[in-house]
């Protein structure tokens, strides 16, 4: 992405934006020089659909100088594309953080699903960075540790000091004594072909370049592509009424990369339930994206989020070496699901 801070630049504010509006800057990169501006914004805001960006250029694209923009124009090589949006006016997002461990300098949460854990384009005040901010005011500094993705709960580590900060970032990068272990809903039941309960998935992937939505991945080898393992284990597996078999399956991450526990188990034949990216249809995740979700959407979906938990992270404790585990219980809406299937 090619965002540029608005401190960075000097911009007109067009006559007619409301006070307070939020502008987010784009700096065309040479080799998007032509492009026609709705193409080149939704390039940039992956998690939207064609359609959606053309509703917002039309809506809120100008130049520095404050001309308006319209979806048919050309840009060109460092031109600055402005997006004034109304003031932030979010989607409510859980704020109920329950703390996991706690000491002067290592803080582990259980992140509840639909909380950001970090601004976006989308979510600024209702994120887990800023919601443990303004619950510890007299904390000096805060630091995420790692990620989660929106929809996913569970276990993260943010640092209290910045002593810990970069070593517990080190140990994450290079994954000494460090196990990350996740439990997944899915549709069907993992199989690599020889029926095993427990088994290692490694495949290798990479961005999927011929996606729309530009945030998906796929599995491919040779050059450029990035090694993934997984640990399987199939927990239990139950039949709904329908006849459709679930499997509660744990999922032990070797390697960290983007959508890799949802990516590994779709490939085997069991897309997590709810999944919008990797389960029955692609084009849910931007209809989600663009709040226009059908009520087939939802009825296909089953949960409306993926079910996906962070349960266990062990780790030697950032500033003292000490062993740390770390647990989340399974969180109420998968284990309500879980347990509507019956045995």
């Amino acid at each position: 992405m090619t965002r540029v801070r608005s401190s960075e630049i000097d911009f007109v504010q067009p006559a007619g934006v409301a006070e307070g509006s939020i502008v987010s800057v784009f700096r065309v990169p040479p080799e998007a020089t032509g492009q026609r501006l709705d193409v080149f914004v939704h390039t940039q805001l992956h998690r939207t659909s064609r359609t959606r960006a053309q509703q917002i250029v039309r809506a809120s694209a100008y130049d520095a100088e404050g001309r308006r923009l319209k979806p048919n124009d050309r840009v060109q090589a460092e031109q600055q594309i402005l997006l004034w949006r109304a003031p932030w006016d979010e989607t409510a997002t859980p704020v109920d953080v329950p703390v996991l461990y706690e000491d002067e300098h290592l803080l582990a949460v259980a992140k509840p699903a639909f909380l950001p854990v970090h601004p976006s384009a989308r979510y600024y005040k209702n994120t887990l960075i800023k919601v443990l901010q303004a619950a510890r005011p007299e904390c000096a500094f805060l630091s995420l540790g790692h990620r989660l993705d929106r929809e996913t709960s569970g276990v993260i580590l943010l640092s209290k000091t910045r002593a810990c900060d970069r070593a517990l970032k080190r140990l994450l990068e290079r994954r000494e004594g460090v196990e990350k272990t996740y439990l997944a809903i899915t549709w069907g039941v993992p199989d690599r072909g020889d029926g095993a309960k427990y088994f290692r998935c490694e495949r290798s992937m990479q961005l999927d370049s011929g996606s729309e939505l530009r945030v998906k991945m796929h599995l491919a080898d040779g050059p450029g592509t990035l090694s993934a393992s997984t640990v399987v284990d199939v927990l239990e597996v139950r039949n709904a009424r329908s006849g459709r078999a679930y499997a509660m399956v744990r999922c032990g991450l070797e390697t960290g990369r983007q959508h890799q526990i949802r990516l590994h188990l779709a490939s085997l034949g069991a897309p997590v339930v709810g999944d919008k990216l990797y389960g029955p249809d692609e084009r849910t995740f931007a209809r989600a994206a663009d709040g226009e979700l059908t009520e087939e959407d939802l009825a296909r979906l089953e949960l409306p989020r993926h079910a996906l938990h962070a349960t266990r992270l062990s780790l030697p404790h950032p500033i003292t070496g000490e062993p740390r585990v770390v647990e989340a219980p399974l969180p109420p809406d998968m284990a309500e699901f879980w347990s509507g299937l019956g045995k």
